[in-house]
This record gives C-alpha cells, structure tokens and sequence, in this order.
C-alpha cells in the first residue's frame, strides 16, 4: 500500500496545528471543528486523541514547557538555576503570548509543567532555602515572567509626541518608547531579574 497523501493524526499533530490558530487568532479562535478542517479530517476523529479542546490546550500546554530549561539547579546553584529557570521561562511564553492567560492558571495535572515546578522547589531546597522560602520564591519568579510576558511597557505608549509633550513634561521622550519595544522590555526584564536575585541573596545569607 501507498503512504496516505494526509499523514495520520497524532496528538502531536493536533497539538501544534492548534498552537498556530492560537498564536494567529488568540484562545478563542480555537475551536474543534476549525482544528478539523486546517488537518483536512472529520471532528469525530479529533475525539480519539482527547476529550475537548481544554484537554488539548493543556497538550499544548506540556509542549510550551518543555523549552523551559531547569536544569540550572543540578549543580547546587540556586541563583543560576533560577535565572536560566525565569530567562527561559520568558523566552517559551513570549514565543506564544496568546497561551499566557491558559498557562497563568497554574499546573494544574499537567505532568511537564510539574516536572518543572518540582525541579525548582527541589533544587531551591537542596541549596539550603526552607521549602516555605523556596515555594515563595517559585511564586515570584512566576509573577515577574507572567507579567513580563503578557504585556508590553513600552508598546503601551504612542508614538505622537503631541500627546505627552504640552501636559506631560517628564514625558517628552516617551513617544519613542515604542520604537525601542523589545530592548527596553528585554532590559527591564533583565533588571528586575537581577534585582530580584540580589535580594534573594541577601535574605539567603541572613538565613544562613
């Protein structure tokens, strides 16, 4: 027999032919009979490889963190395993903004994302930090990524200097912000990283 000229369903499949509706469209472009008709298959057929569309966000959900790297910690250095831990974090959720309010909510049951919580809270604790210390510093590393990655400081102003430079004299500059989007958000991120880290350091030492 020939090779069928449409490759078999998977999941996998499924998964990121639904990733790139969502990326294109956002959440609510997603729909299981659209998801059926970009793979050129019947609905019913989608339904051999999950329940509903929420258990398939969640595939999606896996394969997005799976590209996040927390492997950091196995060398017992818990500043490092948190930076690459929160860089690469932001890196997988920037690439997919439009799966951020899916991913916010938490875990959940879903098995690549706890993986990577138990990773970090295990490798925090191994360092030294008390587990109520490290499940509070898991918290705010995922503050300062979700923030970073849902929204845009400097896409959020205007590029007409009219509108800041007559009423707002400490913001004549800011109708260039958005020009500069990604390398000020990129630097602003990497300063709240940092200064985020530096204080963990310190509060480490006085526990120790």
């Amino acid at each position: 027999m020939g090779r069928p000229k449409t490759p078999l369903l998977s999941l996998a499949r499924m998964a990121a032919a639904a990733l790139d509706i969502v990326d294109s469209d956002g959440l609510d472009g997603l729909s299981m009979r659209r998801l059926a008709t970009v793979l050129g298959v019947q609905v019913a057929s989608l339904y051999n490889h999950v329940k509903n569309k929420d258990e398939l966000l969640h595939e999606i959900s896996n394969q997005i963190m799976a590209q996040v790297d927390v492997t950091g910690f196995r060398d017992g250095d818990w500043r490092q395993g948190v930076a690459t831990w929160a860089r690469s974090y932001r890196a997988a959720l920037r690439a997919h903004p439009n799966m951020v309010p899916f991913l916010a909510s938490g875990p959940g049951r879903r098995e690549t994302s706890l993986q990577r919580a138990d990773a970090v809270h295990g490798g925090l604790v191994a360092a030294g930090w008390p587990p109520r210390q490290a499940t509070l510093i898991g918290a705010s590393t995922k503050y300062l990524v979700v923030g970073a990655a849902m929204t845009s400081f400097a896409r959020g102003f205007d590029d007409d200097v009219q509108i800041y430079v007559d009423r707002y004299p400490h913001l004549d500059q800011a109708h260039k912000l958005s020009a500069h989007a990604d390398e000020i958000d990129d630097e602003a991120f990497e300063l709240a990283l940092l200064s985020f880290l530096d204080g963990l350091e310190r509060r480490f030492a006085e526990l120790h």
